[in-house]
């Protein structure tokens, strides 16, 4: 998880509806989130102009105290995550992907991804788990297991996101809300999300989705 909020951390009801679609298979889950502090934006529509001369003081929050928000209090530190205690691993989308989990938001094509989740996805992928994206989070995949030429997709793919992953080296499939672009080979499962959905019933649709195509590649 990336924080609390679908501008400045994970998106609620993605994450949610991710949560429900695994629970509802009766299969267990895991929170973890990184430790370190990011910038919040406003999640209600503000005046973006400042007085000439004024500087905006940014309120600063830690994304693992805002992610547990979500969990519940059900969170661990991010450094702990083994893939060997687990099935699979999951990135909900939200903005927290490309501003804190990564650099996406202010470096776009020369964007880093923190340690800690570059370490979670890669180690993932070297033990032959899946690893499974929502929303913008499968641009944090794309920047870590593009050299792989993996299949994934970000809504549209004629969108900036879509085409930075192309020049990683991923492959960009065009998805609806609710599609799951299945990469069997590298075990790579991504769904859209909000990068194409317009109401929360897309959105909880395509998390069981996913989550059905997670359960046919683990079979």
């Amino acid at each position: 998880m990336s924080g609390c909020g679908n501008r400045d951390g994970s998106e609620l009801q993605e994450s949610l509806s991710l949560m429900l679609a695994i629970d509802r298979r009766g299969w267990m889950y895991q929170c973890f989130a990184p430790e370190g502090m990011f910038e919040v934006v406003p999640h209600i529509d503000v005046q973006d102009e400042e007085e000439e001369g004024t500087v905006l003081d940014m309120e600063q929050r830690d994304i693992f105290v805002e992610s547990a928000r979500i969990a519940r209090g059900n969170l661990l530190p991010l450094e702990q995550y083994r893939p060997d205690d687990y099935d699979a691993l999951a990135l909900p989308g939200g903005m927290g992907a490309a501003r804190n989990l990564s650099t996406f938001a202010f470096d776009g094509p020369r964007m880093e991804v923190i340690d800690s989740v570059q370490d979670a996805i890669l180690e993932t992928y070297r033990a032959k788990k899946p690893v499974v994206a929502m929303c913008i989070a499968p641009m944090v995949v794309a920047k870590v297991l593009g050299r792989y030429e993996v299949h994934l997709t970000l809504g549209p793919d004629d969108n900036q996101a879509s085409q930075v992953a192309k020049g990683f080296g991923c492959h960009v499939e065009a998805c609806g809300p609710t599609d799951v672009c299945t990469d069997v080979e590298h075990k790579v499962l991504t769904t859209p999300a909000y990068m194409a959905a317009t109401h929360i019933s897309e959105i909880f649709a395509g998390a069981e989705n996913l989550v059905s195509a997670l359960a046919g590649m683990m079979e």
